[in-house]
This record gives structure tokens, sequence and C-alpha cells, in this order.
């Protein structure tokens, strides 16, 4: 079947279950083709908000592995689910580096499981700029659970937080300076607390080191769960899943729609400062914008008299 370029074609077929159209809607708002500010205007309105639940951690973690493993289990639950995987840049095309579809073959074929791999294309924070946008495509999808998986960076993919409604931060043992780690935000931002590879030396000293810390926070209404998982034999992972479905449930409708709403705040706030960032590099290429941008460069004039200059440009 033909997937239609036309935007509302488009969007309809995405929510009829047209998995081919929703992998078309992605690449068109990714992209920011012609007709994509429509088909993402019609997006929002069909979508049907899904549980979204965050994976971040350190590269290594075992993130991959344990989401895996999650789109089992919601499939064993007869959910539908749909996975957003945030991969390194490739330096020769520009595009993602395909590690987590490749880890994800088994669920390729099954009709209830989507999976997009997504290039950070230098974004810091763990995700890629577009990835709101093709979140908003995927719940017009009518998934029931969406996973996203940070692109592993490092200690400060605090940025899922914004995207997500339950996150899990993924550990290992020996994973290094605790208080590094809390000045970084990872220990503010995790609902759950998984500490992988857990038949590995070291473990219990890990989950002691989390809890300590963890107490310094005085008590929260949701306390964090550490679960010890080895995500690779599944240990563990029946487990994640109900902590998972516990803190749904602790948020209740009031608290997902809470979180969607300062979402939906930050994500306004994105869309403006990438417009006004477009305007700010056009007037710097032409006229007098350009005139000011050179004087800068020569010296004749500091960049703080140049930018107030220029706001009347």
């Amino acid at each position: 079947m033909v997937v239609s370029h036309n935007p509302s074609e488009l969007v309809t077929a995405v929510a009829s279950g047209d998995r081919r159209a929703l992998a078309r809607l992605i690449t068109l708002v990714e992209e920011s083709g012609a007709g994509a500010n429509e088909a993402l205007r019609l997006a929002f309105e069909a979508a049907q908000p899904a549980h979204r639940i965050g994976i971040t951690g350190a590269p290594g973690a075992g993130k991959s592995t344990l989401t895996d493993r999650l789109i089992s289990m919601a499939r064993e639950q007869g959910e539908s689910i749909a996975v957003l995987a945030v991969d390194p840049t490739s330096p020769f095309s520009g595009g993602a580096v395909l590690g987590d579809r490749v880890r994800m073959q088994d669920h390729i074929l099954d009709s209830g499981v989507y999976i997009r791999s997504m290039a950070s294309r230098g974004h810091l924070g763990g995700l890629s700029v577009a990835a709101p946008k093709a979140l908003v495509a995927m719940e017009a999808g009518g998934f029931d659970r969406i996973l996203i998986e940070t692109v592993g960076v490092g200690q400060d993919e605090v940025e899922v937080t914004s995207a997500a409604d339950t996150v899990l931060v993924v550990l290992t043992p020996g994973w290094g300076d605790g208080v590094q780690a809390a000045k970084a935000g990872i220990l503010e931002i995790g609902d759950l607390f998984i500490v992988n590879k857990a038949d590995r030396p070291g473990v219990r000293d890990t989950v002691a080191d989390l809890r300590s810390m963890l107490a310094l926070g005085g008590e929260p209404a949701w306390e964090p769960p550490i679960i010890e998982t080895t995500a690779y034999s599944g240990s563990g992972v029946e487990e994640v899943w109900e902590a998972v479905e516990r803190h749904g449930a602790h948020l209740g409708e009031a608290g997902l729609e809470a979180r969607r709403r300062s979402r939906r705040r930050a994500e306004l706030t994105t869309a403006l400062t990438v417009r006004i960032n477009d305007r700010v590099m056009g007037s710097l290429a032409a006229g007098a914008g350009a005139e000011l941008a050179a004087a800068v460069e020569q010296g004749a004039i500091d960049p703080w008299t140049a930018a107030d200059q220029m706001e009347g440009i």
C-alpha cells in the first residue's frame, strides 16, 4: 500500500494502525519537511496520551537489554507498545547508529510493537530535539505504553524527565562517584532505580550507597524503589514492570495530567526557542545584521551593544 504524503491522510492512516504511515510521519516531522507543521498539528489532535516510561543511565548500563525485556512484559499483558530509542549520531551519515534496533530484533515482526531509532545529532541531555514530535506521532498511533531510551551520554541525562511520566534510572555495581551523580540531578529525576548486572561484585554496596543518598531527600510522596536486575537473563525484570505499574497508579489521572501539562509548556518553550534562534541566524546572514556581525568580528563594537542594536532590526 502506497503511503500518502498528504498530512491529513497520513495522520488518519497512523490512527488506524498503519505502521508504515507512522514511520513516514515521524520522518516528516523530524526533518521538518513540507507539511510537517500541519501533520504535527493533526497528530497532536489525534493523540491518545500513553503512559510514557523513560529509561536513562550511563553507557553500558544495559538500558537496551532492559528495554527489550520490558517490551516482552508489555506484550505478555496484551498491551501495545512503541519504543523511541535515541542513539548516538553517525559521524558519516548524521543518522542514528542503530544499536538499539539490532538488539530488539525479536519484536520487529510483532504488529503490537513499533520501534524507532533517532539520532541525538549532538543534542545534550540524552534525547533529541525532534524527540517530542516523534512521541506525539506515536501517541497518534494509539499505543498503550511508550518506552523512551536515552542515548547514554553520561550522568547529565535529566531531560528525559520532561518527556516521560515514569523515569527509570539504570545503574551498575561500582557506578562511580555518587556525589557527582547527585549534583548532576540523576538522583532527583528517578522514579525507579535499577541496579542492573546484579550478578557482578559490588551490587550490595551500590544499593546501600543509593539508599543513603535517597534518604537525604526527606520523605517524598513516592519513595523510589531500588531493584536489582540481571536484564540479559530476565532476573528482576518482572519486579521492575510491577513497580512501573505501581508508579502509574500512584500518579493517577490527576498526577499524569499534571506532568503532561508541564511537558506541553516545556515543549512550547523549546518550540519558541528554535524559532527565535532561526530568526537570529537569519538576521545575521544579510543586511544590517550581517554588517553588525562583521563589526563584532573585527572588534569595532562589542557583542552586547550589537545585540541591543539588532533588537530593532
